[in-house]
């Protein structure tokens, strides 16, 4: 996954695109692009082997702006509100949640969706 990553140039370390066999040192800053954000890492201290996810803390520092995280927000509020293309229809539950976001009145429509047929001149 990680080597995918850097191979699609998602991964940059002090502004410049990493290839996967390169290696890293402390104080190394290690940008991951993962959309909608940008994570960014300072490294505390680098290592051979892989180390289990509650010793990861204490290898990396996260620094990544709290407007990336505010993206990130953003994006989660209002994902079902911009269907990426291909992904089908919505499911009830998401027309529904869609629907309770964009409020009721159809965009204003609402006076104009019913008419009455009997004035007829």
């Amino acid at each position: 996954m990680a080597t995918d990553a850097c191979k699609k140039g998602q991964v940059t370390m002090n502004g410049v695109t990493m290839k996967p066999s390169k290696n890293i040192k402390e104080g190394d800053v290690v940008s991951v692009r993962k959309p909608p954000i940008t994570y960014t890492f300072r490294v505390l201290k680098a290592i051979e082997n892989r180390v289990g996810a509650k010793l990861v803390p204490e290898m990396l520092e996260n620094i990544t702006p709290k407007e990336q995280y505010d993206i990130l927000e953003m994006s989660k509020i209002s994902g079902f509100a911009n269907r990426m293309r291909g992904t089908g229809r919505p499911t009830k539950k998401e027309r529904r949640d869609l629907d309770e976001f964009l409020g009721d009145e159809s965009f204003g429509m609402a006076d104009f969706l019913f008419f009455d047929d009997d004035d007829e001149d």
